[in-house]
């Protein structure tokens, strides 16, 4: 693998951590693991912001 593709590669790994994408793929990969049928995205997306919002931890305000 050379440099270029090593850091397309990185990048494109913390753009996905960074923006929850790679929440979505460990839930998927939950649900398939127990046999269990995911929510949709949108349910799920929605879940994650009622979550942040009334469960704020470590925020100030």
């Amino acid at each position: 693998m050379n440099g270029i593709t090593r850091i397309a590669r990185t990048l494109h790994w913390y753009v996905r951590q960074f923006t929850g994408e790679a929440k979505w793929d460990e839930y998927v990969a939950e649900c398939a693991a127990f046999g269990e049928r995911p929510m949709t995205r949108r349910e799920f997306e929605h879940r994650r912001d009622h979550q942040r919002e009334h469960s704020p931890g470590a925020r100030c305000c």
